[in-house]
Order: structure tokens, then sequence, then C-alpha cells
């Protein structure tokens, strides 16, 4: 059975949101450390948000990450193979890869302290990604594939069933290694500001 997701338009409700509050592109720019250009390219769907990004971008706003996935928030989320909301990421109006797509596993959730999400890294050149770093903490746990993920200095390579817990502050990328598409779940929690 082939599998069928919502594709979210983050960028959409990131302006929506950022409007409803009367924050200007360039406010909302400042508070999260990227250039007006690159968040107008966000809210245009031209360029989707790493995740790290959505985190700063649902915080400056005060907001949770789960608000620009939709759904009603309750005590629990459970979230079908075929109900998962999807985020593809991209470079370019052209729909370059950037190397990952996302998909949400608790966007229904209320007061939640983690963001959980399933993660697709395609193969691309580590200069299409660079490192970044956010308030928090990661954890990422390889499904399949091999993973190369980079903390400052240090790089290491991950394989099926291996995991890693990092402080989120720390520069990082986590990208596909070699030739191979990898999946992953990724777990994020950022403190409320």
């Amino acid at each position: 059975m082939e599998e069928r997701f919502e594709e979210i338009k983050v960028g959409e409700k990131i302006k929506q949101i950022r409007e409803d509050q009367a924050v200007s592109l360039e406010q909302l720019a400042q508070r999260i450390g990227v250039s007006p250009s690159v968040l107008n390219q966000i809210e245009n769907h031209l360029v989707s948000p790493p995740l790290g990004t959505l985190i700063k971008i649902a915080h400056a706003l005060n907001i949770s990450v789960s608000d620009f996935f939709g759904g009603e928030a309750i005590s629990y989320s459970l979230v079908r193979k075929d109900e998962r909301k999807k985020v593809s990421r991209f470079a370019s109006k052209d729909g370059i890869s950037y190397g990952y797509s996302y998909e949400s596993l608790g966007f229904d959730k209320k007061d939640r302290q983690m963001e959980p999400f399933l993660v697709t890294l395609q193969p691309s050149p580590m200069e299409a990604t660079s490192l970044s770093s956010h308030p928090g903490e990661e954890f990422i746990f390889v499904l399949s594939g091999k993973v190369q993920v980079q903390l400052g200095d240090h790089t290491d390579i991950l394989e099926p069933y291996d995991s890693i817990y990092y402080d989120a502050t720390l520069l990082h990328r986590v990208s596909a290694f070699e030739c191979e598409e990898a999946r992953i779940v990724a777990v994020i929690w950022a403190p409320k500001e």
C-alpha cells in the first residue's frame, strides 16, 4: 500500500502567523538570526526551513512548532503512518534538493516539550547544507542507510540502529553518507523562551 502524506507549506503558515502578530519580516529575521531575504524565501516556499530554524521561528513568535502543522491540540498524539505531515526541504524555486524531508510525528500533542520527526536524508553535497545551532538538545536514531553527523570539529558515521544525543547549541550538521538515502528518527527539545 502506497503511503500518502499531507504536504505542509510551512512558509505560508509562518507568514500568516507573523502578519497576524504584526511582526515585520525584518523583526522576525533579526530575532531568529537570518537575513530578511532568507526569511522571505522561507515564507514564499522557495526554501523550507531546517528543523532548528523552525524551532527558532516558533519561539520568536511565541508559539509551538505544532502550530505550523495544524491539527487539534490534545493531551496525546497518535499519528498513523498515512497521517504524517510532510515538509520537503529544497534549495530554490527550481526544486534543487537540499538534502532531506521531514514528517512531524507528534503534531497534535499539546504542551509538548519535544518535537519528534521522521527524516529522510537524500545524498547531497556537504556544501549544500551549513552547520547550524539552536538552544536545546537533539536525539537521532538511524533506521536505514548511513548518516554523517558533524558536531563542531568532530565527525562520525552512524549506521542502522546507532544513535546520538547532543547539545544543539553545538554547531552541527546531519546528512546522508555517501550515495545512499538514509532515514532517521529525530527528536528535538528546545527550551521555552
